[in-house]
């Protein structure tokens, strides 16, 4: 999760989400930002295979794990360590999410789903941070458009900025259904969303 830079950190209280995903063993409140996209676009089914770029803190893992259950093989990387037990049924990579050559992030591909809820840490500049958030997506997305399958399904989130219908445009060139949803459970000062892909086409023109 990304942190605002000085004395004035509007993330830092905890809010009633925040509070909740800890009564529920989850380490931030960014799970209920996951629950609510997986029930509206139905993301996540049993056996699947995922891949979480940028999973720490690892509430997205922990919920995705869950949903796609013992049959399934969920893939997270961060730079960042965790520090929760990883389920029976996932694999925690310390390193570059981006490094497609990576044996860990090909192991389980073609993947179901990719997801990101990758951010940059914000500075306060919002023009630059959501240059940086545009930047993130777009690599996301070149990761999700290897290593899906046919029909696979992709998350990330985004900052709004100028930049945002160039991310649009980019997710109906690999999907057949785009999305743009802002779920409850994102801060009210908070100008991040979730662009959503549905159904990677087969063949993707460039």
């Amino acid at each position: 999760m990304s942190k605002v830079k000085g004395k004035h950190n509007p993330y830092k209280r905890a809010d009633r989400f925040t509070v909740a995903a800890k009564a529920k063993g989850f380490p931030a409140r960014s799970v209920f930002k996951l629950e609510e996209i997986d029930r509206r676009v139905r993301l996540l089914k049993p056996g699947m295979h995922v891949l979480d770029l940028g999973a720490a803190p690892g509430s997205w893992m922990l919920y995705a794990a869950q949903k796609i259950g013992r049959n399934g093989r969920l893939v997270a990387v961060d730079l960042t360590p965790i520090a929760i037990p990883v389920p029976e049924n996932a694999t925690f990579v310390v390193g570059d999410a981006f490094a497609l050559d990576s044996e860990a992030l090909a192991a389980h591909a073609p993947y179901d789903v990719v997801m990101s809820d990758m951010a940059p840490n914000t500075t306060g500049n919002r023009l630059g941070d959501q240059t940086r958030s545009f930047e993130l997506f777009m690599r996301a997305l070149d990761v999700a458009e290897k290593l899906l399958k046919p029909g696979g399904a992709f998350v990330g989130k985004i900052f709004m900025g100028e930049d945002f219908p160039l991310a649009k445009k980019a997710i109906k060139r690999v999907f057949a259904e785009e999305r743009a949803l802002r779920p409850e459970g994102t801060r009210a000062n908070s100008y991040e969303l979730f662009l959503v892909g549905l159904g990677k086409k087969t063949v993707v023109i460039p």
